[in-house]
């Protein structure tokens, strides 16, 4: 396994200039920098990160963060915002995934032992986390759902514009008789994506009907169960959101199982746009929650506040949805 110092011996230089060299530091001039780092090329060096974090007292670790692994968290949500981070984050780094709801001591999440840390953030719950890492100085980005705190780096959809865009489509095409299938109790996704709902409803001089709002928790069951729930209704209704495409999914299936056919007897808008939707059958009108965007955003923003933390400010960057317009809403 060739070493610094088999670098060194080429060079015809000091381990100690390899090593810094390597490293980027600035006091070794560009040319001798270059040449080594040719040379380490050359040789097929590759970098000891253990022996490297002793002496940069760096972890070259990143840890990401979701409100909960088990709960409200899908598999196509997970692949996204990993694929996300993998388009900006290097090899130097490497990234752990956790779930803030299996943390037991807060005591174990330091500086030792990450370079920076992503929330994808679901809930105020996550907020004795948040403010944990922000107090033990690590680096820290929330991502996913708003903060009303401008002194934390923030990357965010906007969840409510882009349900009320998808309300007002489905009023364009007729409908008035309009049901919601919300998301998790608690969630901060749950709530905006309600209000956009209203909001459009509101503006349209609509009244909501209790009945017609039904809980989910992001799972197809959960779809599965309230689709079926709003259809034994007296009059049901003739569109269903769903707060996410899973649910969405299951909604359909219900739909399926009771014989219902979409889009003609009943209409859906989904919200995600996972990678499924133009698939089903018919293909589901849906939202699209930039979700390897915010990713993206957000690993760029932690490499700033990792790299530039004196000059890198707080800020809030909001990532506008689409409606992805396919054929699961009939015009009425």
């Amino acid at each position: 396994m060739v070493t610094i110092k088999d670098i060194a011996k080429v060079a015809g230089v000091s381990h100690t200039t390899v090593s810094r060299a390597l490293n980027g530091n600035p006091l070794i001039k560009k040319e001798t920098r270059d040449r080594i780092e040719r040379i380490a090329s050359e040789l097929n060096y590759v970098p000891n990160f253990s022996a490297k974090s002793l002496v940069m007292k760096k972890s070259y670790t990143i840890g990401l963060f979701f409100s909960s692994i088990d709960q409200g968290t899908s598999a196509s949500f997970l692949v996204d915002v990993i694929k996300g981070i993998h388009h900006i984050l290097d090899e130097n780094y490497s990234l752990t995934v956790h779930g803030i709801d299996n943390i037991r001591h807060l005591d174990g999440i330091s500086a030792r032992r990450f370079d920076g840390i992503l929330v994808m953030s679901q809930s105020d719950a996550d907020n004795d986390f948040i403010y944990h890492v922000k107090k033990a100085g690590i680096p820290l980005v929330v991502l996913n759902r708003h903060l009303e705190d401008p002194g934390i780096m923030n990357v965010v959809a906007n969840d409510r514009d882009g349900v009320r865009k998808a309300i007002d489509y489905a009023i364009a095409r007729g409908h008035r008789r309009l049901a919601m299938i919300e998301g998790r109790a608690g969630f901060k996704s749950t709530s905006e994506r309600k209000q956009g709902f209203l909001d459009s409803m509101l503006a349209h001089g609509l009244s909501p009907r209790a009945d017609y709002f039904v809980g989910g928790d992001y799972s197809i069951e959960s779809g599965f169960r309230r689709m079926t729930e709003l259809l034994t209704l007296p009059e049901p209704p003739t569109f269903v959101f769903c707060s996410n495409d899973d649910m969405a999914i299951g909604a359909m299936n219900a739909c399926f199982a009771a014989e219902i056919q979409i889009p003609r007897q009943m209409s859906l808008i989904g919200f995600d746009d996972i990678v499924f939707a133009q698939y089903t059958n018919p293909s589901l009108t849906t939202v699209r929650r930039p979700v390897v965007d915010i990713s993206e955003w957000g690993t760029k923003k932690l490499i700033e506040l990792i790299q530039h933390p004196q000059t890198t400010a707080p800020e809030q960057i909001l990532v506008n949805t689409a409606l992805m317009v396919r054929h699961s809403v009939a015009q009425i």
